[in-house]
């Protein structure tokens, strides 16, 4: 078992990140030793329930259930949650419990975030892209019709649990889409300020085998590695003004990618590797970099066989990436490598792009 912890100096709140492979069955009384009030609402994703319910053991009468995809982060499945809530009567003391993936989590985070002005929150993520990435740092947020998280709040968790059995029934996409966001994790690492050298290239080459078969104990500790660099990350700019920015890389090009295909050709993970080649291609461009390095991206890419995205129209990209919140005026922001495992933030104008 690994436990670490994040400090939020801004809100003088200190939360717990507990990582083990204890049996799934153990997860509901560690939840409930966390709960602060009596009651509690369980929002959990459909594939979770069907695989996990009995084993998790939670009444019906205690769940909503969500359907899965990332169309369901909406304002309709938003304003059924706040519902429940309701009816079950929670006050400020009780506690939304998020088990699920990304999108169960940051809706479920932004309804614990605005249920009463905000009540407790515990995150249980159950793949690998929501324990390395948004079960951390408490980005929640539902989308719209003009883009991914355009609404949503930042909202520290009172506790997460992060249990790698859940890693072990995720089909082949959803592991690999977890692992771009982990790749990330590789490219940004100097730039993350981690007082601790973590080497996570090196952990991700010795251990390619053992990750892709899903060796229980290397997952843990190459979660363990990420969550690391984004706490170093989260407990120096909660709120994105600085220094967070740099988790982004990959997230620009990669959102408009999400968004030119209506979220349903390909997964997040999927987009925001396309979006970090777009990166690298754009830094060898603006002599940011050399040319050996970007063939050091693309050795590693291969290696875990991402999937492969077409080039979108550029004038079309260009326009999608004008309505991503981080844009400004007439400036899209793009995080870029710089050097070996460094990134910086740079805004680029539409003719810069061209």
């Amino acid at each position: 078992m690994v436990k670490l912890s994040v400090k939020i100096n801004e809100q003088e709140k200190t939360y717990p990140i507990i990582i083990n492979d204890n049996p799934v069955s153990t997860l509901k009384e560690d939840i409930l030793s966390r709960l602060e009030g009596k009651k509690f609402l369980v929002v959990i994703s459909e594939k979770v329930e069907k695989l996990y319910g009995k084993a998790l053991g939670f009444e019906k009468s205690e769940k909503f259930i969500l359907k899965d995809g990332e169309k369901e982060k909406n304002f309709k499945n938003y304003k059924k949650i706040l519902e429940r809530a309701l009816k079950l009567q929670l006050t400020r003391k009780d506690t939304i419990i998020a088990i699920g993936g990304g999108v169960v989590g940051d809706l479920a985070g932004f309804a614990a975030s605005t249920y009463m002005r905000g009540i407790n929150f515990i995150q249980v993520p159950t793949t690998l892209l929501a324990c390395v990435d948004s079960s951390v740092g408490g980005k929640t947020g539902i989308d719209t019709s003009f883009g991914k998280n355009l609404i949503g709040s930042f909202y520290q968790p009172n506790v997460v649990f992060i249990n790698t059995n859940f890693l072990q029934t995720l089909d082949d996409r959803q592991f690999k889409t977890g692992m771009g966001e982990v790749v990330k994790y590789a490219f940004i690492e100097k730039s993350c300020l981690s007082e601790e050298d973590l080497n996570l290239t090196n952990y991700l080459s010795e251990n390619i085998e053992k990750i892709l078969s899903r060796n229980l104990r290397t997952l843990e500790k190459m979660i363990e590695i990420c969550v690391k660099l984004k706490i170093s990350v989260v407990q120096k700019d909660e709120k994105e003004s600085g220094l967070r920015k740099i988790l982004n890389f990959g997230h620009t090009y990669g959102h408009a990618v999400e968004k030119f295909t209506n979220y349903k050709k390909y997964t997040h993970g999927e987009a925001i590797v396309k979006g970090m080649d777009f990166a690298f291609n754009l830094a060898v461009k603006r002599n940011l970099i050399d040319k050996n390095y970007k063939y050091f991206w693309d050795d590693v890419i291969k290696k875990f066989n991402f999937k492969s995205i077409p080039d979108y129209p550029p004038e079309k990209m260009v326009k999608l990436m004008k309505m991503d919140k981080k844009a400004e005026f007439e400036y899209i922001t793009f995080i870029l490598p710089t050097d070996y495992s460094e990134v910086a933030e740079f805004k680029l104008t539409e003719k810069d792009l061209q």
